[in-house]
């Protein structure tokens, strides 16, 4: 490709994204949606476990907390693979029908979130729980109760390793092509269009899409150091 037809192409790119596409449209409102909700299901899961980990005292605690760090680099396309073989017809959960499905990348998605998000607030919380530990023992605050305060406590510290999760999951490319088949209208998102249309030559929807994703990125950081100020100056 010489330089006119990359000049081409990036012009009709905004072109795409300044006229809002339909199918442009389509394909980040769809990633969004699916992102959101593996992020909203994996917070669900990972804050309480996190918090868990952090506050109680049990045999294997140190496992757990090496087994969470080191999920915490997954491989996605390991996390699709398991997911394939549980939702296909011949797996458990193949009566449901999810392969193929947005549902089956959500599933995807959170399960290589949650690591991430219950990691992080293993760490906040801990930190948390060690400087306010003698406080809580004197109120007579049990572990269940000190799970919420330190929640609540590190909520700007949660939100950013929970702006990481979405920042993962929105840029994941390998499990949701594997359980979601990037079919046209249906499971097609942001990283997969870009794959399959620049294998295509269509370079144009291609750069669309990937100028919106570094935008979404970027908004994500920028939010993500926004809430470390705003910890900094309560806690400051």
């Amino acid at each position: 490709m010489n330089m006119n037809d990359f000049s081409a192409a990036f012009g009709t790119a905004l072109h795409l994204i300044i006229h809002l596409d339909t199918d442009l449209v389509a394909i980040v409102l769809l990633s969004l949606q699916v992102s959101l909700s593996a992020v909203l299901l994996a917070a669900c899961i990972g804050l309480p476990i996190g918090a868990a980990v952090a506050v109680f005292r049990f045999p294997g605690r140190g496992v757990i907390i090496v087994l969470l760090n080191a999920l915490m680099g997954l491989p996605p396309v390991v996390v699709g693979l398991m997911v394939y073989l549980m939702l296909s017809r011949a797996g458990p959960l193949g009566e449901l029908g999810l392969l193929f499905t947005p549902m089956a990348m959500v599933i995807a998605q959170s399960l290589l979130v949650t690591p991430i998000i219950a990691a992080l607030t293993r760490q906040t919380v801990a930190d948390l729980h060690d400087e306010y530990a003698e406080q809580l023992r004197s109120m007579g605050v049990g572990p269940l109760r000190a799970i919420g305060t330190l929640l609540w406590d590190g909520r700007f510290s949660l939100l950013t390793g929970i702006l990481a999760g979405f920042g993962r999951a929105s840029a994941e490319v390998g499990a949701v092509i594997i359980v979601g088949g990037n079919i046209n209208h249906v499971t097609r998102v942001m990283t997969t269009t870009i794959a399959l249309e620049t294998s295509k030559g269509n370079l144009a929807l291609a750069l669309g899409l990937g100028l919106i994703l570094m935008l979404l990125a970027l908004a994500v950081n920028g939010a993500a150091q926004v809430l470390r100020d705003s910890a900094q100056r309560a806690y400051g």
